[in-house]
């Protein structure tokens, strides 16, 4: 059966493509190009069953550190910080 709307802002869904992002210690996972359906209004995300246990799968494998995984720039920053654009 396939989803129809979002549970969260009851907005139509459709098949596309999302990334899931993780924080895991210290380390930022990405796993881009996940089959989703995808709500046309917030954008919220949702995995069938068998899509789920693949990220379950690459997450165990990272977690062991059995994944060959691209380094990415990113950049962190805290609210609490003084950033000189929050006044």
């Amino acid at each position: 059966m396939e989803p129809d709307r979002c549970s969260f802002c009851k907005g139509r869904l459709i098949k596309g493509e999302t990334e899931f992002i993780v924080r895991v210690g210290s380390e930022l996972l990405v796993i881009r190009d996940i089959p989703a359906y995808v709500c046309e209004e917030c954008g919220e995300a949702y995995y069938t069953p068998d899509i789920s246990r693949r990220i379950d799968r690459i997450m165990e494998r990272f977690h062991e550190s059995k994944l060959l995984v691209h380094p990415i720039a990113a950049g962190e920053l805290g609210m609490r910080e003084d950033v000189g654009i929050l006044a």
